[in-house]
């Protein structure tokens, strides 16, 4: 199994935006297959280092994962929404233990 982690810092950081983000990034249930789960979190810290929502995403193998990254939903819609939304993210993949 594979996991891949984005951590988002948004332009507006508000409750109401990080609420609709989230719901967008979780929409991928049911419309993106290679995702065998998802889990969103909304930070509610606010440090200066925080970053405002993480997406953690597991699935099968690395095809899986390049699959999902060209997934039609998840490119039109999903990434569409973030890269309107965010300022920066980080990443990491790697393989489950």
């Amino acid at each position: 199994m594979i996991k891949h982690i984005v951590c988002f810092k948004l332009k507006d950081n508000s409750d109401e935006n990080k609420q609709t983000t989230k719901d967008v990034l979780l929409s991928m249930n049911g419309n993106v297959p290679m995702a065998r789960k998802i889990e969103v979190g909304l930070d509610f810290l606010k440090s200066p280092r925080s970053y405002d929502i993480i997406l953690q995403v597991e699935l099968d193998d690395e095809a899986a994962l390049d699959a999902y990254q060209e997934d039609p939903y998840h490119v039109g819609v999903v990434k569409a929404h973030m890269h309107k939304v965010m300022e920066s993210s980080i990443a990491i993949d790697y393989v489950m233990d």
